[in-house]
């Protein structure tokens, strides 16, 4: 059960930052920045985990790696979802 939470709250906190690097931070509250950092986790590991060799986030959510991959898939995922609503990535 505190694996889950743990997941929980670094899913929060890394799609808060990506929502950052993303420039989508009023736009989004602590449920969507929760939902980008899970999500992201799983994008990244999927695409990302054979090349940066990240964990999932709930089993390893303090390795860098794991952190890097799901910072990177949740910017993948905003950078789509900007995509598909504004016309460009930005």
């Amino acid at each position: 059960m505190i694996d889950f939470i743990i997941a929980v709250v670094m899913g929060g906190i890394i799609g808060w930052v990506a929502s950052l690097i993303m420039k989508r931070d009023a736009s989004m509250g602590i449920f969507w920045n929760i939902v980008v950092g899970g999500v992201g986790s799983i994008l990244g590991r999927f695409l990302l985990g054979g090349l940066l060799g990240g964990g999932r986030l709930r089993d390893n959510a303090f390795d860098p790696m794991t952190l890097l991959t799901a910072l990177a898939g949740a910017v993948i995922l905003l950078a789509i979802v900007n995509l598909i609503k504004r016309g460009k990535v930005r």
